[in-house]
């Protein structure tokens, strides 16, 4: 949620007054370092109630002061979904040293809030891959840093205008991972934001790179292996070195650390729709119907 502070505690952190902008973050007691189990228990939404209100008290370290370039609903965008990403690609970095090699190939798994706010932060960080492309001959000199896939060629359209630099349609392509690998030369990517679970898991292994990165952030295929088909996470992890972390959003100082670059690029997250606050069921069911490319908003005021 973005919103203003009306009143302060007396107790309340001298840093925040009447009228400023804030935004929230997740989970509300985790201020930095790695999650730990008491953390959850001040997840907003769950077990907490959520922000679809007119009104809330929080705790003075689980609020983020808005820069002034972002509108209201641009800021709301940012505490998970963009978060989540920010952790995707940069949770094995020092805090305050974001990734910027510019070899650094990243895989996107759909068009849904946290994927599309990775397509920007990779962008963002200047990351440009190290894969001539194979594919079309005429233009070698293209390097692929960011690769999309989806089920919608109009969304793998709207990423492109984004910056997305190759794009995979995984219904038409359903070994989706031996395309990748062919846009990088037999090698694999350097990171894959694992948004798939059940379905796409060993897809993932499949077109990893060695020693690379498996973020995973969703599983929006099911939490069950399917029948018969169960990889071997074990073997599959150290035939290519592989690291794979889950990532359950992050905490306040890399919070703070993505707004910063946010500030200094300007980035502006993609707003899909904008709900009125009495249209809160209608926006939930917009996004049950995965039609959605980027993030939904409901409007408070």
């Amino acid at each position: 949620m973005c919103g203003k502070i009306v009143a302060t505690g007396k107790n309340a952190s001298s840093k925040w007054t009447d009228g400023q902008r804030v935004v929230s973050t997740f989970n509300q007691s985790h201020v930095a370092g790695q999650i730990k189990a008491k953390d959850m228990s001040s997840g907003l939404g769950l077990p907490l109630d959520g922000v679809l209100a007119e009104y809330r008290v929080f705790p003075v370290e689980g609020l983020v002061a808005v820069p002034d370039y972002l509108s209201d609903n641009e800021a709301a965008c940012l505490p998970i979904a963009a978060v989540t990403a920010w952790m995707s690609i940069n949770w094995m970095q020092p805090m305050g040293k974001p990734i910027t090699s510019p070899e650094t190939t990243v895989l996107l798994q759909g068009t849904g809030g946290v994927s599309i706010s990775g397509l920007q932060i990779a962008k963002a960080c200047g990351l440009q891959g190290r894969f001539s492309n194979s594919v079309y001959k005429d233009t070698d000199s293209l390097t692929y840093s960011v690769i999309v896939t989806s089920s919608s060629d109009e969304k793998l359209e709207k990423a492109r205008k984004l910056g997305a630099d190759h794009l995979v349609n995984y219904k038409t392509n359903p070994d989706w991972e031996q395309k990748v690998m062919e846009l990088t030369s037999g090698e694999g990517v350097d990171i894959i934001l694992e948004n798939g679970g059940a379905e796409t898991l060993e897809k993932s292994f499949g077109c990893i790179t060695f020693g690379g990165l498996i973020s995973c952030v969703g599983y929006l295929s099911g939490r069950e292996d399917l029948p018969g088909k169960r990889p071997n996470i074990n073997v599959l992890t150290l035939m290519k070195n592989v690291t794979v972390k889950g990532i359950y959003n992050g905490p306040r100082d890399r919070f703070e650390e993505m707004l910063e670059l946010y500030a200094q690029k300007q980035i502006h997250p993609v707003i899909d729709k904008v709900f009125d606050f009495d249209q809160g069921k209608e926006a939930l069911q917009y996004i049950s119907s995965g039609a959605h490319f980027g993030k939904v908003v409901i409007k408070v005021a």
